[in-house]
């Protein structure tokens, strides 16, 4: 990983498969899986917001349904 300062997740406890978080910035948010962590996918605080209030009302869950 990047020199960020990384974040992990408190719900993925001693698992490989965690998610960090990192802010370098006022403007950025960075996210990865420690299973790949030069993978970065970077986005703004507004975008991942917007995300995440999508997911808590549920405008996702037809990927994850069946």
């Amino acid at each position: 990983m990047t020199p960020d300062n990384w974040q992990k997740s408190s719900y993925s406890a001693q698992g490989s498969n965690c998610l960090h978080v990192a802010a370098p910035d006022s403007q950025t948010i960075k996210l990865c899986e420690s299973d790949d962590p030069e993978v970065v996918v970077t986005t703004t605080p507004a975008n991942l917001k917007a995300f995440i209030l999508g997911v808590k009302a549920g405008e996702f869950d037809h990927f994850v349904e069946g």
